[in-house]
């Protein structure tokens, strides 16, 4: 036994060297290469002899155009000066060694972890991620899903501008169009949508093929690999609704997983919020986060599989078979669209009133805190050494300055480390949604040092691991399965922390490949 232990370790070593060994060769190939592939925006970068009396003011309009592409949120017009450094390879291993090192401590059976998994998954994981930015076809494959997704987008606008013409004017019409016009019906459209898909069995077919794939190459049983392949597309409680009789039967390991899967992933309706927020009404910058949200989504089902396999191993025998039970949305098409519409409607009053409490408590303790710093004096003091990032005490500053070692060691750029910690920390304390609307705000302010680090953020962000999805998924598959309630309780913050980390791999691995 012992020996076969030491064979997956040394074979999931091997995976990890391989596989970043890889990445080096591609980094330098890209270096000889002179430059990046830049999206076709118009940005030309003129080279011409000049005399050393004007390079000062060459320097200066260099400066102020990246000021401007920042601000603009532009990040495929900025150009990077090198691809791949040791430093950055090997803070990427780092990285990865953390993750999973965190992930080997809270593990309730330590000895029973299948090493094997562990690196098929990451290795599955990084696969992915060279695909998409590599590999011209699959990087086409997802730039197409993402086109159909922006092209929804367009469709819903639509039907807001006709719903709610009469509110386009005057002075609310920046505000209204923001968010409660623009925003909350994509949620509705994107829900009745995916209900018409689902009558068709268009994602039954979709998800059947993923899972066939995680239950063959990673030894998962089939009802668990279901689970984790459809909340790519639906939600953490309507995906467990294709598994619902199996639900009662599942061991341990496999009710983790369901649990991890739905929040180490989003569902499709919120996916086109988020291309909407990063993206704006800038069409290149839509496809841009169209592809790395739907990458990072795909991304999450291998790593919500990696760190499920080490919290909760697998020691039971399982049923590999992967058969979808036909749920019915709807009696026809018109009835399917009808419910999907409600539930919908439902989800988008939610997500507004969620909002609004969230928003109002931040600000409420923000102004308790500025009233504290103002009293001992140290707000002119934070300014001064967080060079201008943050200007007061408040719940943004805790948050950035609580996560940032973590994120120096995931590799996001020194300067940046406060801000991207800020984020991680409202998505779990709060919800992934005021985490991409403050990524959105930062992006659009040129907050960041390094493009980069609003990559790795879209990546960090991804899933539905916070506080109120433990209540959500008790409640939810609770309902299927009242047998496992006490188990689900008993589960629900290590299902947070396995989605969190499973977020944060895939974050890891992308900022790796990106040099």
């Amino acid at each position: 036994m012992k020996n076969r232990k030491k064979k997956k370790r040394s074979l999931l070593i091997l995976l990890f060297f391989a596989g970043f060994f890889s990445l080096s060769l591609i980094g330098i190939t890209q270096n000889d290469q002179g430059e990046e592939q830049l999206a076709d925006s118009g940005s030309v970068e003129q080279v011409a002899p000049m005399d050393n009396d004007i390079q000062q003011a060459e320097n200066a309009a260099i400066n102020d155009q990246q000021k401007f592409n920042a601000k603009k949120g532009n990040i495929l017009e900025m150009k990077r000066k090198s691809g791949f450094r040791p430093i950055t390879i090997l803070r990427g291993l780092l990285g990865l060694a953390v993750l999973i090192f965190i992930s080997f401590l809270f593990s309730t059976n330590r000895r029973a972890i299948n090493w094997g998994v562990v690196g098929k998954g990451l290795a599955l994981q990084l696969l992915l991620a060279m695909g998409v930015l590599y590999v011209p076809f699959i990087a086409a494959s997802f730039d197409f899903v993402g086109k159909i997704f922006v092209l929804i987008l367009d469709f819903t606008q639509a039907g807001t501008m006709f719903l709610f013409k009469s509110f386009v004017t005057g002075e609310i019409e920046v505000a209204l169009q923001n968010f409660a016009i623009q925003i909350l019906p994509t949620i509705i459209f994107f829900s009745a949508l995916t209900s018409l898909l689902f009558y068709l069995n268009i994602i039954q077919y979709i998800v059947f093929a993923l899972a066939w794939v995680m239950t063959k190459f990673m030894k998962l049983s089939g009802a668990e690999s279901l689970s984790v392949a459809g909340n790519i597309f639906l939600g953490q409680t309507e995906s467990p609704l294709m598994i619902k009789a199996y639900l009662p039967k599942m061991n341990n390991s496999e009710m983790l997983l369901v649990m991890m899967g739905g929040m180490a992933t989003l569902a499709g309706g919120v996916l086109a919020v988020y291309i909407s927020f990063l993206g704006g009404d800038d069409p290149v910058q839509r496809l841009l986060f169209a592809k790395h949200l739907l990458t990072a989504s795909v991304m999450a089902a291998p790593g919500a599989v990696v760190v499920s396999k080490i919290l909760v191993p697998q020691t039971e025998e399982i049923n590999s078979d992967v058969k979808i039970p036909r749920e019915e949305v709807g009696k026809n098409v018109l009835d399917a669209v009808s419910n999907g519409t409600t539930q919908g409607l439902k989800l988008a009053v939610n997500v507004a009133a969620m909002l609004l409490v969230f928003i109002a408590f931040i600000a409420m303790f923000n102004f308790i805190a500025l009233k504290f710093g103002n009293l001992i004096e140290i707000n002119d003091w934070i300014t001064e050494v967080t060079d201008g990032q943050y200007n007061e005490l408040s719940l943004q500053l805790i948050l950035g300055y609580v996560f940032a070692p973590l994120m120096w060691l995931l590799g996001v750029n020194s300067h940046d480390i406060t801000l991207v910690g800020r984020l991680l920390g409202e998505k779990i304390i709060m919800t992934e949604f005021i985490g991409y609307i403050s990524l959105s705000d930062l992006k659009s302010a040129g907050a960041f040092a390094d493009p980069k680090s609003i990559i790795m953020a879209t990546y960090m962000l991804c899933g539905f691991a916070n506080f109120a999805s433990i209540g959500i998924q008790i409640g939810g598959i609770g309902s299927l399965a009242p047998n496992k309630r006490v188990l689900l309780s008993k589960y629900g913050m290590r299902a947070l922390l396995g989605g969190t980390i499973a977020s944060l791999l895939s974050a890891t691995i992308i900022g790796t490949l990106l040099g």
